[in-house]
C-alpha cells in the first residue's frame, strides 16, 4: 500500500553570498541527484553576520533555475508579499510556471526583516496589516490565476477587470506554501484555512523548529479539508 504522504526531500540553498555559477551548480547537482524540489529564497538585503554580502534576486533565479533544470519543483522559501503588487507577483509566478513546464511552487509570507524595508524605504505595517495584505493579495492573485478579467476591491489591493493572460500551466493555480514562524501566524483564519495547501515553518532556534515541526500532517490534513477547490 503507497503511502499517504510519501517523504519527499528538497534542498534549501538561498541564492546569496556565492558567485551566481556556484548557485547555478549547486541546482543542476541537486536535480540531476534526485531532489524533489529546490528552494531559494526572496530578500533585498543577505541574512546572517554580513548583511552587505552579495545576494541575487529570488523570482529572477526561479526564471534561471527552471531552464537549466529538467525534473526538481522549484519555489522560494518564501516569497514576501510586501515587495510586489499581487498584479505584478501573479504574472511573475506565471512567468516561471511556464519556464518549468508546470513545476513551480508557490511559496509566500508576509514579509519579516525590517531593515529591508527601512533601507529601501518600503513601507513596514503592523504584523496584523501584513497578514492582512497577504490575505487580500492571495486572494487577488487566485482571481488573476483564474478569471478572464479580475476585479478586486480590498483594503489595500484593488483590481479592476484587470487581464491577466496566460494562466498557469498547473490548474487552477500552483500549490500555495504559507510561511510562518511558529503556531501564531499557522492559526491565522484565513491565510492558512483559504489558501495554504502546504505550510512552511521557520524559526532561528532549533527548539522552535521541533516543538513547530510536531504535528505537520495532522495540520496539513486540516487545512486541506478547509481549504476546499484547492
Amino acid at each position: 500500500m503507497a503511502a499517504r504522504n510519501p517523504l519527499r526531500f528538497g534542498l534549501k540553498f538561498s541564492q546569496q553570498v556565492h558567485p551566481i555559477d556556484v548557485h547555478t551548480d549547486v541546482w543542476r547537482i541537486g536535480d540531476q541527484a534526485g531532489f524533489d524540489h529546490i528552494w531559494p529564497f526572496d530578500h533585498l538585503i543577505a541574512l546572517g553576520g554580513d548583511p552587505s554580502a552579495p545576494i541575487f534576486d529570488g523570482w529572477t533565479a526561479l526564471g534561471a533555475m527552471a531552464a537549466i533544470t529538467t525534473r526538481a519543483r522549484m519555489g522560494l522559501n518564501v516569497t514576501g508579499n510586501l515587495y510586489r503588487h499581487p498584479g505584478l507577483m501573479a504574472k511573475i509566478a506565471v512567468t516561471v510556471d511556464h519556464l518549468s513546464a508546470g513545476r513551480l511552487e508557490f511559496g509566500i509570507g508576509t514579509g519579516w526583516n525590517e531593515p529591508e524595508f527601512a533601507q529601501f524605504g518600503l513601507p513596514f505595517p503592523s504584523a496584523g496589516d501584513r497578514v492582512r495584505m497577504l490575505d487580500e493579495s492571495l486572494r487577488a492573485m487566485k482571481l488573476l490565476w483564474k478569471e478572464p478579467r479580475a476585479t478586486f476591491k480590498g483594503r489595500f489591493y484593488q483590481l479592476t477587470e484587470a487581464i491577466a493572460e496566460p494562466k498557469p500551466m498547473q490548474r487552477p493555480h500552483p500549490p500555495i506554501w504559507i510561511g510562518a514562524k511558529g503556531q501564531r501566524m499557522l492559526r491565522s483564519p484565513r491565510a492558512t484555512a483559504t489558501f495554504g495547501t502546504r505550510t512552511s515553518r521557520a524559526s532561528t532556534r532549533p527548539s522552535r523548529r521541533r516543538a513547530t515541526s510536531t504535528r505537520p500532517a495532522a495540520r496539513s490534513d486540516a487545512i486541506r479539508r478547509r481549504s476546499g477547490a484547492l
